[in-house]
């Protein structure tokens, strides 16, 4: 058996040289204690330097987000399981504002209000996070809104265009597709220019699911961040959503890229802060709603901007959407989002029932950037449809009351007949500006006016099959140069002569 020398000198040495490294770093930890938990808030007690929005640990491994600092107590919303919350728990501060995971990683996914994956694709490897609630880019920061954001719809595109950068609403009754519009949007997007971010607020998770599946099966969610706060979830999540989201989409705004993002629906947003500011006790404003109702939508929404070429001219555009009870837009929610939106797309039930889709009442819906966002080609074709359309609305209504017209009254009503027709569109059947420019100027050329109303859609259809297929260049030039110059139209109507003939010789039978 072997024996073993101890160096004492040596064991001596060692230990105080541990010595010398070692140090004891003491914290203090500030805790408090839940008074009262429940519907989504919990009430603690201590905490006396917590800051406003700050997160606080729950024992269950939820955070909480101090709203109310209270001299007595700590008001908090819970972002997540607040079923095992009890009186007595011990709770801790975090010394961290909420932040969510940003970044190109969240592509494609599907995630909750605090950036964790619902999709079952495993765990989101983001490059970085950023907080929730931050200021929005201030004047010196933004440039005008000047570049179309084009949606796929010849209504939208002509009449209300949506410039990058602009702030637009949807707003209407339920099931008169308005999330078909701006999903329709989303389609139009072309992956690598516009990144698109669709937040759900109050959604059944069916309707989520339908959304989901027809992004993936067009090869658009790769280009989609989906945050998801259905109606199933709490009400703080419901509040935290367009936050996050938001946050995502001013990841790609900030490098210079640009961003589309949704908000699916802003009114039951408003429901789900009216239920935690009743909860937490703050003074009840009219409907209810608490006084800064409006102060929460004005910051997230002057959260989409243009940024100036010197902070990288990126771009955030919003399609914020409401719904209305009865048509009536005048509720306060729908005139607080109009007076802080750049204008508003109008969908009308009549309009809807009687198949004219998307059902958008003209007279109603307005962009307040309009023409300065559309190409000199869309423009071209876009002030002479409007005029004629809102005359041929007056005279069809004049028209109902008497049968004796004039030849020019007559002719002018058949030509509204046909500029509405084309106006309607199927659902998720976005056009690129070439094919939406080169049917409206036929129609408002008059080259639809001798063809029946039901051969109006299969007219449209085949011409610009005709086009893509015998006049390439003719799109190319347009969505080039965005321009109708007289070179291009002289080609137009080239086509257009031997394309009438072709449609005739189909056997396509005329009205006199």
């Amino acid at each position: 058996m072997s024996a073993f020398t101890i160096d004492a000198q040596s064991i001596g040495a060692i230990l105080e040289e541990n010595l010398r490294k070692f140090s004891l770093i003491l914290g203090i930890d500030e805790v408090g204690r839940v008074l009262e938990a429940g519907d989504g808030i919990a009430r603690v007690d201590g905490l006396p330097g917590v800051m406003a929005e700050e997160m606080i640990l729950f024992p269950n491994g939820a955070f909480g987000m101090a709203m109310n600092l209270e001299r007595t107590h700590v008001g908090t919303i819970i972002l997540g399981d607040y079923s095992s919350i009890r009186p007595g728990d011990i709770v801790r501060r975090t010394g961290k504002v909420l932040q969510v995971p940003v970044g190109e990683a969240l592509l494609g996914r599907v995630i909750n209000a605090l950036g964790q994956p619902l999709d079952g694709r495993g765990p989101i490897q983001a490059a970085s996070h950023r907080l929730v609630e931050t200021d929005a880019p201030g004047i010196t920061e933004r440039q005008p809104v000047e570049h179309p954001l084009y949606t796929g719809m010849k209504s939208i595109d002509a009449m209300t265009a949506i410039g990058r950068g602009q702030r637009e609403l949807i707003i209407g009754d339920r099931q008169t597709g308005k999330t078909t519009l701006a999903v329709d949007a989303i389609l139009n997007q072309v992956p690598g220019d516009v990144c698109c971010i669709y937040v759900a607020i109050g959604q059944k998770m069916s309707t989520v699911a339908n959304v989901v599946g027809l992004l993936e099966s067009r090869g658009r969610l790769q280009n989609c961040i989906v945050v998801v706060a259905a109606a199933g979830d709490s009400a703080p999540m419901q509040y935290i959503a367009p936050f996050a989201g938001c946050a995502m989409a001013e990841y790609f705004r900030d490098r210079g890229e640009h961003a589309l993002i949704v908000y699916d629906d802003l009114s039951k947003h408003a429901v789900a802060y009216r239920e935690i500011s009743l909860v937490l006790r703050r003074p009840a404003g009219r409907e209810a709603f608490p006084g800064d109702i409006f102060y929460l939508h004005s910051r997230l929404l002057e959260r989409a901007a243009k940024l100036s070429r010197e902070c990288g001219g990126g771009s955030l555009t919003a399609l914020p959407i409401v719904e209305t009870q009865q048509g009536d837009y005048s509720a306060y929610i729908p005139t607080n989002l109009i007076s802080i939106t750049d204008g508003q797309i109008y969908l009308e039930n009549d309009l809807f029932y009687q198949g004219f889709r998307p059902a958008i009442n003209v007279g109603l819906s307005v962009s307040r950037v309009g023409g300065k966002a559309q190409t000199k080609a869309m423009k071209k074709v876009a002030l002479k449809l409007r005029l004629e359309f809102a005359q041929y609305r007056e005279l069809a209504a004049f028209a109902r009351l008497t049968a004796d017209l004039d030849k020019a009254t007559q002719a002018q009503l058949n030509r509204g007949a046909r500029i509405a027709e084309i106006l309607k569109q199927n659902q998720h059947e976005p056009l690129s500006p070439h094919h939406e420019v080169c049917a409206l100027w036929a129609v408002l050329r008059g080259y639809l006016d001798d063809v029946p109303l039901e051969d109006v859609a299969r007219f449209e259809l085949e011409w610009r099959h005709y086009l893509d297929a015998s006049h390439p260049a003719i799109g190319e030039s347009v969505n080039r140069s965005g321009e109708l110059d007289a070179t291009t139209e002289s080609l137009l109507e080239t086509a257009m002569t031997t394309y009438r003939k072709i449609f005739v010789a189909m056997g396509i039978q005329h009205a006199g």
